[in-house]
């Protein structure tokens, strides 16, 4: 009998969805390309379409796929060649204090309810700032593949774990991690604890081995997705083919 990670990518169907309203720039429609069925999307098919685009949420693969607009470009670090800017440097240090667990998926109440107050503080009035638990564990808690949660607290004082400040979910893939999702303690305007979280895969990635570390869709002309840009040299996928994207 054929092995799931024997299965071609070609086992896979692709159906693109219906149009919704673009959630990175005003007064533009959006279709998804979606891959199915779910349950074939194990490790190495999924390492695949990491490689072709697509992105996971929850047991959700899909990539852009919209009609009029090609904003949307998958972005992926090269880990050996990464050099550090001072900006970032400054914060890894900032942040050095923090310990890092490595968790399997499951859920914690204590996770939860910082997912809330950082949804309810950078991101009011968007699809997420009223997620509830079922809702947050289909989004971040459902995977077929090799996910992790990542935690960060601040040191441990005495007997009891430091407070927790960041979660990282991230996929170990063939060829690198991917950053899933990332929030944390909004309450310091000064931390940068998000910058410290891609530091901290990067250092994780090149401890394994591994040449990648994928961020997700870059959007020049949005704020909220064009600081990947930043943590050079960085690679986008671009008319099918992985080609160096320079600052902007």
């Amino acid at each position: 009998m054929t092995q799931l990670k024997e299965l071609p990518l070609t086992a896979l169907q692709f159906y693109a969805t219906a149009s919704y309203p673009c959630s990175y720039l005003p007064n533009k429609i959006a279709r998804s390309q979606v891959a199915t069925p779910s349950h074939l999307i194990n490790a190495d098919l999924y390492s695949e379409l990491v490689n072709a685009g697509f992105r996971r949420s929850g047991l959700y693969t899909y990539r852009p796929y919209c009609d009029d607009c090609q904003a949307c470009s998958a972005t992926r670090i090269l880990v050996n060649q990464f050099k550090a800017k001072r900006s970032q440097r400054r914060a890894f240090k900032k942040h050095a204090n923090l310990e890092s667990n490595v968790l399997k998926l499951g859920y914690q109440e204590e996770h939860y309810l910082l997912y809330q107050r950082y949804q309810k503080n950078r991101h009011a009035g968007g699809e997420m700032d009223q997620d509830n638990q079922e809702q947050y564990m289909q989004f971040l808690l459902q995977s077929r593949v090799n996910s992790r949660i990542v935690e960060f607290r601040d040191g441990i004082n005495g007997t009891h774990p430091g407070r927790l400040r960041m979660v990282s979910m991230i996929d170990i893939l063939e060829e690198g991690i991917s950053s899933v999702y990332t929030f944390f303690d909004t309450e310091d305007p000064a931390a940068s604890y998000g910058s410290y979280s891609i530091l901290w895969q990067i250092q994780q990635a090149a401890e394994l081995k591994l040449p990648y570390v994928y961020l997700g869709y870059y959007i020049q002309e949005s704020q909220k997705m064009a600081y990947k840009s930043q943590y050079q040299p960085l690679e986008a996928l671009i008319n099918d083919h992985w080609q160096l994207l320079s600052e902007s």
